[in-house]
C-alpha cells in the first residue's frame, strides 16, 4: 500500500471586515445601558417585594414603585452616558464642543 494522497491547497482564514470605531462605541454603550436597566430593574423589583412583604402588608404597588425606580435609575446614567460629548457650563447649560 502506497500513500498516493494529493495534497489539497491550504485555504486562508477569511478576513473579517471590522466595524467602525464608533460603531463599535455605540455598541458597548448600549450593551452597558440594558444590562444596567436589567440588574437596576431587577434590584429595586427585589427591594419592592421585600417592603411589600415586610411593611406593608403584601400590596402590590411597593414592588412597582422599586421597578420604577430602578429603571429610572438605568435610564438617567444611559442618556448621561449618550451625552457624555456635550460639557456643561457653570449656569448649567450645556455647550457643544467644537
Amino acid at each position: 500500500m502506497s500513500d498516493t494522497t494529493t495534497p489539497t491547497p491550504a485555504t486562508a482564514p477569511a478576513l473579517r471586515t471590522s466595524r467602525p470605531l464608533s460603531e463599535s462605541l455605540l455598541n458597548d454603550k448600549w450593551d452597558r445601558c440594558l444590562s444596567s436597566l436589567l440588574i437596576k430593574s431587577g434590584l429595586g423589583l427585589s427591594f419592592g417585594v421585600i417592603f411589600s412583604v415586610l411593611l406593608f402588608k403584601r400590596r402590590a404597588f411597593p414592588a412597582w414603585v422599586g421597578l420604577g425606580f430602578g429603571a429610572g435609575r438605568a435610564v438617567e446614567e444611559c442618556d448621561s452616558s449618550f451625552k457624555g460629548a456635550a460639557a456643561q457650563s457653570r449656569d448649567g447649560l450645556r455647550v457643544l464642543r467644537p
